[in-house]
């Protein structure tokens, strides 16, 4: 059963963090074994940290911060107070170094009543830590500062107003968490445990990450007390000041507890998102089901509606624009595949946005799978070969737009999954994604690709190498051109492919043939390894009816043929018997050798065959449109001595 009920502020007394000094406070954190988990440890990564743009990021692991915030949504200004405390990766550690930008001024910094000194230049913050730390030990420190945020990326630090109200909200993916606090940027370490405090004016509500502790009145503002206790990278932790409206779902656990799904919105939209926002009960069982228990189920998952024009996953509260079937799927998702784990470079975002988008895709599987679900495989697939090239892997990380291209990183990485899936099994493949987010060195920490495919050969038995380098490094996709025949009591299929862009010479795949026999549906996997591939299928004296590549969409590819060939005797010649150039060509191809060959076929991707004209191994395709063409090379006899591929371009 689904409930839903509007949840009041609730007021309550907190002991106030202001008053302590940084060894104050971590003397009485110390004492509280219920509120800090800064001793949880985490494997160490067999890969190394890449792509780091702070040179020093490494050098430090953050396990607790105290982070106190000032917000009036009216004023886009901010001015905080955060205690951090960290440990020595490296020995003889005499500075700590954080992003942080220009724009920001330091007021003090301090450990206790010492304080520190400090450089703050080239949206860097250098502080001299006045003393010697030793490999694995801890130190702790205090930073004030305020200003004026600048706003980069997506929006790191943004005011905006709805109904005409005003609204302040965060979103510091990839590089805008130095636009608003002293943090690290770099994918390089996750803080264990953060206290988060924020202070607004009273009528406002502040979301942020982790569980709501109390709400308190104090000298005529409110100050919000949010407690999160699990690793999260600095790019999730966020805020949002206005003056929401909020209440809960709860959705019921097998063992008897309930996750709260806590939801902060504009109390102008609040009758339409009660409403809407009863899905995400589904969402989350689903993935609970197929991925494991929501990472954050003693805390809460909810939303808290923003300005941007789409949705940000921060850990346990996705920030939404609006609360449609489809951005709650996606958001949802990140909080195991993004935020439990965290891509560990922004070359490999699509472990992150990839699999949030399969995901999106298998929730129709689950809930709609006649209708959303096929659409969804047809316009992820064709949103992904829109183009001839492009990587998964992201070749620039200095370019946002190049790490969240919506065809590469969200559609093409998605079809990876859905791939890896094809190929792996079912079982396998949700059982690896168990272990990737589950087992130690991922979970709760950084993945790169490499891990993710050791987990996927792991479970599947199948060496992944060279799918990654095709499908992950490499660029495109490749089309299909079918030739079969029905000879005697058996189903041959000839199978060649043309790839979109040269970094691929040729995409190893499994391939799915759907044939239509006697009225039976079969499906032929075809193992294509090299072209011209010729493979054979008893099915008795049966007729063949159609085929079709791949109808259920498990490979990426487009622009595929298919030819039925009417004789007992075709074989395909190999295609290096014979040289067709140019290719790509605009007016003439030459065809060699050409003594043997008396017509041409020409055959478009819709598989309507017309004949061209051929002089002395010169072919004319002036009159034919830009696009994938087929060519069916014949002798005197009406004999098929080859078939070709051609694009014509102009």
């Amino acid at each position: 059963m689904k409930t839903s009920r509007l949840i009041l502020p609730i007021l309550l007394s907190i002991i106030s963090f202001y008053s302590l000094s940084a060894q104050d406070e971590f003397d009485f954190l110390m004492d509280q074994e219920d509120i800090i988990c800064k001793e949880q440890e985490h494997a160490s990564h067999h890969l190394q940290p890449r792509g780091l743009r702070n040179a020093f990021a490494g050098q430090t692991d953050m396990y607790y911060q105290s982070m106190h915030w000032e917000i009036d949504p009216a004023q886009k200004y901010i001015k905080g107070t955060i205690t951090y405390f960290f440990k020595s990766q490296i020995a003889n550690l005499t500075e700590l170094h954080l992003d942080l930008s220009n724009s920001l001024q330091v007021n003090s910094i301090g450990r206790g009543a010492t304080p520190l000194t400090y450089v703050h230049a080239d949206q860097l913050l250098t502080i001299a830590l006045g003393k010697t730390l030793a490999i694995g030990e801890s130190d702790s420190l205090t930073i004030s500062y305020e200003g004026v945020p600048p706003s980069n990326g997506f929006g790191s630090f943004e005011q905006g107003s709805h109904a005409g109200q005003p609204i302040i909200w965060t979103l510091s993916e990839p590089y805008g968490v130095k636009d608003w606090w002293p943090g690290k940027e770099d994918l390089v370490d996750k803080v264990d445990s953060v206290d988060i405090y924020i202070t607004t004016p009273l009528g406002q509500l502040a979301a942020s990450n982790g569980k709501l502790i109390s709400i308190t009145e104090s000298n005529g503002k409110l100050v919000h007390h949010w407690q999160h206790r699990h690793p999260i990278v600095a790019y999730l932790i966020a805020l949002a000041v206005t003056n929401y409206a909020s209440y809960s779902h709860f959705l019921p656990l097998d063992n008897g507890d309930t996750i709260e799904m806590l939801n902060y919105v504009y109390p102008e939209t609040l009758t339409q998102t009660q409403t809407q926002t009863e899905s995400m009960l589904d969402i989350v069982e689903f993935y609970n089901e197929k991925f494991g228990l929501y990472p954050f189920a003693d805390e809460k998952y909810g939303y808290a509606q923003f300005g941007w024009g789409g949705g940000e996953e921060h850990q346990t509260m996705s920030f939404m624009v609006n609360f449609s079937f489809n951005l709650q799927a996606h958001e949802t998702a990140h909080q195991w595949f993004g935020d439990k784990v965290t891509c560990g470079s922004w070359e490999d975002i699509w472990l992150n946005e990839g699999f949030a988008t399969y995901l999106t895709g298998l929730t129709y599987e689950r809930f709609s799978p006649e209708d959303f679900w096929p659409q969804w495989k047809s316009t992820t697939s064709n949103s992904a070969t829109s183009q001839p090239g492009g990587s998964v892997f992201v070749d620039d990380t200095s370019s946002v737009n190049r790490i969240f291209n919506g065809r590469l990183s969200y559609n093409k990485g998605a079809y990876l999954c859905h791939m890896l899936r094809w190929i792996a099994g079912d079982d396998n493949f949700f059982q690896a994604c168990r272990d990737y987010l589950n087992n130690p060195g991922t979970a709760y920490d950084f993945a790169y690709t490499e891990e993710l495919q050791a987990y996927m050969e792991a479970r599947s038995g199948v060496d992944l190498d060279e799918f990654f380098k095709d499908w992950f490094y490499g660029q495109g996709y490749p089309s299909y051109d079918l030739q079969w025949s029905q000879q005697s009591d058996s189903l041959v299929f000839w199978l060649s492919q043309r790839q979109s862009h040269p970094s691929v010479s040729f995409f190893e795949m499994p391939v799915p043939i759907h044939a239509s026999i006697n009225g039976t549906d079969s499906t032929f996997v075809l193992q294509h390894s090299s072209q011209a591939q010729r493979f054979s299928f008893f099915i008795g004296n049966t007729a063949v009816d159609s085929v079709s590549i791949d109808p259920d969409r498990w490979v990426l590819t487009r622009d595929n043929t298919v030819t039925e060939v009417i004789t007992s005797t075709y074989n395909p010649i190999a295609q290096s018997d014979f040289i067709i150039y140019p290719n790509p060509a605009s007016d003439f191809v030459n065809i060699m050798p050409s003594e043997n060959i008396a017509t041409v076929d020409i055959i478009n991707v819709y598989g309507k065959v017309q004949s061209a004209n051929m002089i002395s191994g010169k072919l004319d395709i002036q009159s034919f449109v830009p696009g994938y063409y087929t060519l069916m090379l014949k002798n005197k006899n009406k004999d098929i001595l080859s078939i070709q591929s051609i694009v014509i371009v102009r």
